[in-house]
């Protein structure tokens, strides 16, 4: 809020009526520009730059996509959700009801799964090819989303680089699983929500520079807000793949907010807390309640319409409910009480299951695949190990602690935006894990958060470069330690490469790339 200077001199005679005190200084005006800088203005080179990464992205996760399977089944969990998958495509959009309650995640994700089988068929290449577009469909967004938060093409680039050369998200985009989806709708949501920012204050920059921002003490109604709408559709669906997509429904609608009323202070409303609840709050429960539960809702489309879904016709639901959403309510029931029970006390410890603390570091990552011995040749020796292993870049995951503690202290010292939406964004993937420890939890389940450490990361990055406008030493100093820190990250991304794509090595290779304890299996 803009400060009033005061004339604290002593006043001379007859300066002012009799018994008046002397006017104060009027506010200075709020200028448009206090609402932020305006995005790049090289938007052909920004597109070049996030399609070319992105065809690089293709590229990299599609090669030898098909080629490891359990003798030309799935592996790890892929043996759950692809045969479903594969199912939904020959039961008219759902799973075949087995008789119990084995399906255990809403049905989006298969779906997708589906549609792969359907356009390449049951195969390696076909269960996995949906998984392997939205991880390369990720790269493109992020490397817009780092450029709209970093107002810098050259650090969107370096996002989309670090994105590609990220072994978790590498491997979980070549699995038939659902978490690639969830974390392509998590970082489509917030590539959303982070324009809608910017509209809303280039609307607010609008108003400001037509004088109209004192009309009412709550400011100006912003009409409809078509991002904010695409990102409550967005998160909806990321429900319909996992259920984990509430705590990012939960932690971006209270971003939302809270970004309406910063807009509101820096345009220099009257009474911006109160406006925010009059003029935002209402359209924020719309786009960011309603609408999730409609496109949640919408995900079970095949569900409602389909005779053998499983408990379609259970009538145990609260009554208040139409038949239809009580039988889905009584189902999404039994399906909590399963992952109620899925802990390490009633169901035993899981041999690559980890905990929310060794997650930020990858201390613990996970083997999806393991050959040895006569099933493996091509090393050059007769003792050849094939593995496909799920790990972060350690180059980009060991630095983590000290990234999100500067990113911290930027949020307390400087009340930093962007360092406090990619703590939410982090946070919200790790922090609900913390309040019940003793469920059974997997490394995989860091995918969607990946995006947010390297937008952390890029942060940092932009702070290492410096202003363009820095003295010439400082900016040439700032580009070699980023440089090498890249470099290092792509360089760790290639040493580890045969483990990530389950690549012919041998016995001292696999030694050699298991660097840590925690790495091993347990014995």
């Amino acid at each position: 809020m803009a400060t009033v200077p005061v004339d604290d001199r002593e006043p001379t005679p007859g300066s002012h009526p009799l018994g008046q005190e002397p006017p104060l200084a009027p506010a200075p005006p709020v200028s448009a520009a206090s609402l932020g800088p305006p995005p790049p203005t090289d938007t052909v080179r920004g597109w070049i730059v996030a399609i070319t990464l992105a065809l690089v992205a293709l590229v990299v996760r599609f090669t030898d996509l098909g080629r490891i399977t359990d003798g030309g089944t799935p592996v790890f969990d892929e043996k759950h959700y692809v045969p479903q998958a594969w199912q939904m495509l020959r039961n008219g959009g759902v799973e075949d009801n087995p008789g119990f309650e084995l399906i255990v995640h809403p049905p989006l994700g298969k779906q997708l799964i589906a549609l792969g089988e359907f356009l390449f068929g049951y195969d390696g290449f076909g269960w996995r090819a949906a998984a392997a577009f939205s991880g390369t469909l990720a790269v493109l967004l992020i490397v817009r989303v780092a450029r709209r938060l970093t107002r810098s093409t050259l650090l969107g680039g370096i996002a989309g680089v670090l994105l590609i050369c990220d072994g978790l998200s590498h491997v979980q985009s070549r699995m038939g699983m659902l978490d690639a989806f969830a974390a392509l709708f998590v970082l489509a949501a917030f590539a959303t929500l982070l324009r809608d920012r910017d509209d809303v204050r280039e609307r607010m920059a609008l108003v400001v520079a037509q004088g109209r921002i004192g009309d009412s003490p709550y400011g100006p109604r912003l009409g409809w807000r078509w991002w904010r709408l695409a990102t409550g559709v967005l998160l909806g669906l990321g429900c319909a793949v996992k259920w984990s997509g509430l705590y990012w429904l939960a932690a971006f609608a209270v971003l939302a907010v809270l970004w309406d009323l910063t807009a509101r202070r820096a345009a220099g409303v009257e009474r911006p807390w109160k406006g925010t609840v009059v003029r935002d709050l209402a359209p924020a429960l719309w786009a960011l309640a309603l609408v999730p539960v409609l496109a949640y809702l919408a995900g079970w489309w095949a569900w409602f319409g389909n005779e053998t879904a499983i408990d379609r016709y259970a009538a145990s639901g609260p009554a208040f409910l139409p038949p239809a959403l009580r039988a889905l309510a009584y189902y999404s029931g039994q399906v909590l009480d399963f992952h109620a029970g899925l802990t390490t006390t009633v169901s035993g410890e899981h041999p690559w299951e980890s905990k929310p603390w060794s997650w930020p570091m990858g201390l613990r990552p996970m083997l999806y695949y393991f050959a040895s011995g006569d099933q493996v040749t091509g090393c050059g020796t007769d003792d050849c190990i094939s593995a496909v292993m799920l790990i972060g870049t350690p180059a980009l995951w060991w630095p983590a602690f000290g990234v999100l503690g500067w990113a911290v202290w930027r949020v307390v010292t400087r009340h930093d935006w962007r360092y406090a939406a990619v703590l939410v964004g982090y946070g919200a993937g790790v922090v609900p894990w913390l309040l019940n420890v003793d469920r059974q939890m997997y490394f995989f389940y860091m995918t969607p958060v990946v995006p947010f450490l390297v937008l952390g990361t890029v942060l940092v990055m932009g702070e290492m470069l410096g202003r363009a406008t820095a003295p010439r030493e400082r900016r040439q100093t700032g580009v070699l330690l980023v440089g090498l820190w890249v470099g290092l990250v792509v360089a760790n991304f290639a040493w580890m490469w045969p483990i990530m794509n389950g690549l012919p090595i041998t016995q001292e290779m696999w030694d050699a790339q298991l660097w840590l304890p925690s790495w091993r299996a347990k014995s």
